[in-house]
């Protein structure tokens, strides 16, 4: 099967929706998503959207606070350039229909998060990613140029090589896709693609990530050709609900925000020795210190304590936590949350321009798959929302002049090709794998790493990388398989990034390079794109 469109987009997060809405009156999109359309982690997004409220706000301090967060390896260019949209983003997605909360006098209620040194994050209660999905999805629901795929993974990009004044560059013309359902390989030729799959936390044994975040953009546009960047910088929610039957709820960073304080399970708060913030540290901070109490004192969490504020404030200020609490017998109103860190958000990503364009023409990154240069080493919280519409303007714009100005057949592409491949009776070797890199990656390339873990990881993790190869090739491709695939291609990234860095910084922490080293250090670490591999 073959389908066309204009605009093809992968992922169906607050990122690609806005791109696919921006876009779609000029040209016809295909949306696609391996779940339902709203089974993203924006809908998970609880604490906000961090934007300047006006064109008289103060942009400048938020531009500070993002490259203070950001262990100063944010680029100042694209810092002040999407704190700049933070305005026309906000509009846009009032337009769109999303309704922030509102406080007594009808004004905006803005809420203050770790790291941030004033009020100015839009959210609607402890919900703010599901209002904004839904407000989306119902834009997107209605537009008649929009088609969505749901239910279908993206297996690999179709590119071609263009000899421009003979130096070899790569297009991309699409991709190749699994429909799960019916376990069919659709070719999708497309003039623009974007990749909007959101992040990796999957890669790690303990992630407050949803299923999906397999990392699918990164390890596709690498094998593609695109360079990748950062990858070391995997930032872990410092605060995710500690009980046997929850899979690792966030609770959000606005509780903080609000007056909670961290405390160990004899009551001492210990944040006020760490940072002159406290417990409104920026995260990279807070996750390393809950991580050495744990370690300290033998305990298996520390605990986060908002009771002071009373009941009343907590349930109408953060009732979905609230809730989800009580229903693992918390109640947040009367004794403190144990919490303890997980894979959150990883600051690395697909490397991008100034437009979200990768170094394969026409194939744009968006969202959290990317490397805009905004995050640095360690994100600022609720900048990824901001980061995700303000990047989708940008490559909307760029990729709707390139379409006016250069109006193109789509080129012939080949169907694509299983080979010899056989159906396969030994699922359980993908799940065995899946399991191990996981363990792997969370014993040796979490919070606080040493060049021994990381070369050990490294070694591992390319073994399963050869059986993964084989049985890739030998068997019909499954869901399950290609996110196996995935995950092992950025679990490799991450480790070969973070072996690049010899130093300290945010969120990548080395007991062997304990300092911060601004002379010596690498600003960027870059791993160029590879070849598709060829077949066994």
């Amino acid at each position: 099967m073959k389908l066309t469109a204009d605009f093809l987009v992968i992922g169906t997060g607050i990122a690609g929706l806005s791109y696919a809405l921006k876009v779609a009156e000029k040209g016809s999109v295909l949306l696609v998503t391996k779940r339902q359309i709203d089974f993203t982690a924006t809908r998970l997004a609880q604490g906000g959207i961090a934007a300047v409220s006006s064109v008289d706000g103060d942009f400048t301090s938020h531009a500070e606070d993002t490259m203070v967060a950001g262990a100063d390896l944010s680029d100042p260019e694209i810092v002040d350039l999407a704190i700049g949209m933070g305005p026309k983003v906000i509009e846009d997605l009032l337009n769109w229909g999303v309704e922030f909360s509102r406080n007594d006098q009808n004004k905006y209620d803005l809420a203050r998060e770790g790291g941030h040194s004033h009020r100015r994050i839009f959210h609607a209660k402890d919900a703010t990613g599901r209002e904004i999905e839904r407000a989306l999805v119902a834009a997107v629901d209605k537009h008649p140029s929009i088609q969505i795929l749901e239910n279908h993974i993206a297996i690999d990009l179709i590119t071609e090589v263009i000899n421009q004044q003979q130096t070899d560059e790569k297009r991309c013309l699409g991709a190749y896709v699994l429909d799960i359902e019916a376990q069919e390989v659709i070719t999708i030729g497309a003039h623009f693609t974007v990749l909007a799959t959101g992040g990796a936390g999957k890669v790690y044994l303990f992630t407050c990530n949803p299923d999906v975040a397999t990392g699918d953009g990164v390890a596709i546009a690498w094998r593609a050709g695109a360079a990748v960047a950062n990858m070391e910088f995997m930032q872990f929610h410092p605060t995710t609900l500690y009980h046997p039957n929850a899979k690792s709820f966030l609770i959000s960073e606005a509780v903080r925000g609000e007056g909670a304080i961290l405390r160990r399970s004899d009551g001492t708060a210990f944040m006020a020795d760490q940072h002159p913030l406290k417990d409104l540290a920026p995260r990279d901070i807070v996750a390393r210190a809950i991580d050495h109490q744990m370690k300290k004192y033998g305990d298996d969490c520390v605990f986060l304590d908002i009771t002071h504020k009373g009941a009343e404030y907590i349930q109408e200020r953060f009732p979905t936590i609230y809730e989800t609490c009580l229903g693992y017998g918390i109640d947040m109103t009367t004794e403190p949350i144990p919490v303890v860190p997980a894979a959150h958000y990883i600051c690395g990503g697909v490397q991008v321009d100034c437009h979200g364009e990768s170094g394969v023409n026409n194939l744009f990154a968006i969202g959290e798959c990317a490397c805009t240069g905004l995050h640095g080493a360690n994100r600022l919280a609720s900048n990824s929302l901001l980061e995700g519409v303000a990047f989708a303007e940008l490559a909307a714009q760029t990729s709707l002049k390139r379409l006016a100005s250069s109006q193109v057949e789509f080129p012939s592409i080949a169907p694509w090709d299983s080979g010899n491949a056989t159906d396969s009776d030994e699922e359980v070797i993908v799940a065995h794998n899946w399991e191990e890199i996981r363990r792997c990656m969370w014993s040796y390339v979490g919070i606080v790493r040493t060049t021994k873990r990381l070369n050990r990881a490294l070694n591992r993790i390319q073994l399963i990388q050869k059986e993964i190869i084989e049985y890739y090739w030998d068997f019909h491709i499954t869901s399950d398989l290609i996110e196996l695939r995935n995950i092992a291609t950025v679990a490799e990234l991450i480790v070969k990034s973070a072996l690049q860095r010899k130093e300290s910084r945010g969120l990548h922490f080395t007991l062997d390079f304990p300092e911060r080293d601004d002379l010596n250090c690498k600003h960027d670490t870059i791993i160029p794109g590879a070849s598709p591999a060829p077949k066994q």
